[in-house]
């Protein structure tokens, strides 16, 4: 079920950013920018439901917030996980996994654009 939730969301990941993206012609990446920000509102929509008690299955929630949401965007599992350790009080962990993903995440697609570069 997470696969079929991973391809149906990464189908409307593409269709969403192509309409978003030749509405608003731009240089800036407004689609993934949408993208993103229409996900994290859908997680957050999916584990509060799941907060709430049997309003939606374990099942569900892997199949809508794994798959649907994996698929359409990781950012929102990014942005649920650190909201998750600012709710914890962990704002220490919170800035460190900030940080490192940010910073690490954009070193790594230069290094491996810098790799292939090289070869």
């Amino acid at each position: 079920m997470i696969g079929v939730g991973s391809c149906i969301g990464g189908i409307s990941r593409y269709l969403i950013q192509q309409f978003v993206q030749k509405h608003f012609p731009s240089s800036f990446p407004f689609g993934t920018l949408s993208v993103n920000i229409i996900g994290c509102f859908i997680i957050g929509l999916i584990y509060a439901l799941s907060a709430k008690g049997n309003i939606i299955s374990p099942e569900v929630r892997l199949f809508m917030a794994t798959g649907i949401c994996g698929g359409f965007t990781t950012f929102s599992a990014f942005a649920y996980e650190n909201v998750r350790l600012l709710q914890d009080g962990e704002l220490f962990y919170m800035g460190i996994y900030i940080l490192l993903s940010v910073v690490l995440g954009l070193a790594s697609v230069y290094l491996g654009i810098l790799f292939i570069k090289l070869m």
